[in-house]
């Protein structure tokens, strides 16, 4: 078990979610990152309350297509999943935030028994489950709070069918290799004869991405904010999140969208009693999102040890799903 991984607890809703206690992780993560000649912050680091709050009314934004794009597709490919998951099954989410996108599934697939979503915001996970659990009373809802970067120990499974879910083009928040490394471990997560189902933002005019990223409304600038009004808050930090401006843009070379927060002055932070300098114009990179071809998706995922046993692409080939299989 990881250090990330040990710090937290599973629990059903019979007697509610167990918090993770605060650790040290979270500052180290955001020191050492702070402390690189290009500063970074881990993009799971969004997802306190507030954050996961921002980036549900994000994705109900018309500039943001991949939410909607995949929403559509989702019935057709249930439609299909149902043809083959004849058998008694269990659905565990990955990064399963506000737990919309697993109701096409759930209300295709008459053979789900259990459904188990792993999210790292603990509060807004109970919030979800105890919403899904009335709309689904004979589903066996069983939340895990946890950091699904890593391997991660889930309840008993019996001898069901196991189906894991990661939508919303939450893998492109990877590197090409730490997108490899989260294909392995939800592998390890999911056991042998198992599948995956994923879904992938596609490569597209720059034009589609820059409008998604950076939405007329600016709550994706308060979303990217609002990881430092988390940091003042957990770690004790001063910063004055009014200092730095969202900014947003295709990097085409790397083909992922880049999100930054840049220093608008001059100034010195204190976080976890260290003080960190920034010059004027001087970035943190908050978020990577990274676009891949079918061809290139394809590859990454045989390379992680999965077969690609399906895929669809949605209208205009904005967004992509695919069925994966771990041949154990």
């Amino acid at each position: 078990m990881s250090s990330a991984q040990s710090m937290f607890y599973t629990n059903d809703l019979t007697t509610g979610l167990i918090s993770p206690l605060m650790d040290l992780d979270f500052a180290d993560d955001v020191l050492t990152g702070l402390a690189l000649p290009q500063k970074q912050l881990h993009a799971k680091y969004f997802y306190d309350q507030q954050g996961s709050d921002y980036f549900d009314q994000i994705c109900q934004l018309p500039e943001y297509y991949p939410y909607q794009t995949e929403l559509n597709l989702l019935p057709k490919v249930a439609k299909e999943l149902a043809g083959i998951l004849t058998s008694d099954c269990t659905i565990v989410e990955f990064g399963a935030g506000s737990l919309v996108k697993i109701k096409p599934l759930l209300n295709a697939i008459n053979s789900i028994r259990q459904f188990i979503p792993i999210d790292i915001s603990g509060i807004h996970l109970e919030m979800a489950c105890q919403q899904l659990q009335t709309d689904f009373p004979k589903l066996a809802v069983k939340p895990v709070v946890a950091d699904f970067c890593y391997p991660v120990t889930l309840p008993a499974f019996g001898h069901q069918q196991k189906i894991g879910f990661f939508p919303g083009s939450t893998i492109g928040n990877f590197c090409p290799a730490q997108a490899a490394s989260f294909l392995e471990n939800a592998r390890c997560t999911l056991g042998p004869d198992s599948s995956l189902l994923i879904g992938v933002d596609t490569k597209k005019s720059p034009v589609y991405l820059h409008r998604a990223y950076n939405d007329a409304d600016g709550i994706t600038a308060r979303f990217n904010r609002n990881i430092l009004t988390r940091i003042n808050r957990e770690l004790g930090a001063n910063f004055k999140p009014e200092n730095f401006e969202h900014y947003a843009f295709y990097n085409a070379g790397q083909g992922r969208v880049e999100m930054h927060l840049v220093s608008t002055a001059e100034q010195v932070v204190d976080v976890f009693g260290s003080a960190v300098a920034f010059a004027a114009g001087e970035s943190i990179h908050t978020e990577n999102s990274y676009k891949y071809t079918p061809d290139e998706f394809c590859q990454l995922a045989r390379s992680a040890g999965w077969q690609v046993e399906r895929t669809w692409l949605a209208d205009k080939d904005l967004f992509a799903a695919y069925l994966l299989r771990n041949p154990g």
